[in-house]
């Protein structure tokens, strides 16, 4: 669903991403951890066509972000650690807005607004202008934006931030339901409690490089996701391993 081939960015003399490569199979959802700076989210903005890089492919379900940048996105949803959303609109013209983007017919998103506004509790304010909301109203309008229009690939940076539990807890049971409906999830995330519990693969970044990705289990080992991080934080070495393969 998503393959990411030696990817390479640099900013000036420094390589934010470094011949990095990952494959996330249909059904299979991804944590993407490493620390501020890592490569994180000039990864994931690659992947969703916001950022040009130097060297390397992305393929979104077999297409080329770079050839073929508009099929991608018709296939794909992101939501950023900081939502940017049009706040003169209210918050049911900004879903009928995203709507048409996506050429959802009128009877399907008046079904899905309905359901996923109920269910993020997000519905007695949607007629409020999107300014007007608190930074946890704005990330569950995002993430409704988001699955309207049922994707293949939903790519997600620090989903969490700002949530609150309840908020939190349904969006990782939409996320196991995109991935059993044969969708995939990749995304970064600094919890790593959260990824150890809800993801079955991880992949860690350090300077740009992927230094270890796969099954969580393979992975963690007998030890806590936590541990594994900060030991490999530590490490200066990639192990020499293409990790792509595994992933």
């Amino acid at each position: 669903m998503l393959k990411i081939s030696n990817l390479t960015k640099t900013y000036g003399e420094k390589k934010a991403v470094d011949d990095l490569s990952l494959h996330i199979r249909a059904g299979e959802m991804y944590a993407f951890i490493g620390h501020n700076g890592a490569g994180k989210t000039t990864t994931i903005k690659a992947c969703t066509g916001l950022l040009n890089f130097d060297a390397g492919e992305i393929l979104i379900d077999g297409v080329s972000i770079k050839e073929d940048p508009l099929t991608c996105k018709k296939k794909i949803a992101y939501i950023p650690d900081n939502p940017d959303l049009y706040e003169f609109m209210s918050g049911i013209k900004y879903l009928n807005f995203i709507s048409d983007i996506y050429g959802i017919p009128a009877a399907e998103r008046n079904e899905k607004i309905g359901k996923y506004a109920d269910m993020f509790g997000l519905t007695a304010d949607l007629a409020q202008p999107v300014s007007a909301y608190s930074h946890g109203m704005k990330q569950k309008l995002a993430i409704i934006s988001a699955l309207i229009h049922s994707p293949k690939l939903l790519i997600m940076d620090e989903p969490f931030v700002g949530l609150d539990p309840k908020a939190a807890f349904l969006l990782k049971e939409e996320m196991r339901a995109i991935c059993e409906a044969g969708g995939a999830i990749f995304f970064s995330t600094h919890v790593l409690d959260v990824a150890e519990k809800i993801c079955p693969n991880v992949a860690i970044i350090k300077n740009g490089k992927l230094i270890a990705g796969g099954r969580m289990e393979d992975v963690r080992g007998n030890s806590s996701l936590e541990s594994v991080f900060l030991e490999l934080e530590d490490k200066d070495s990639s192990f020499g391993k293409d990790w792509g393969d595994n992933a």
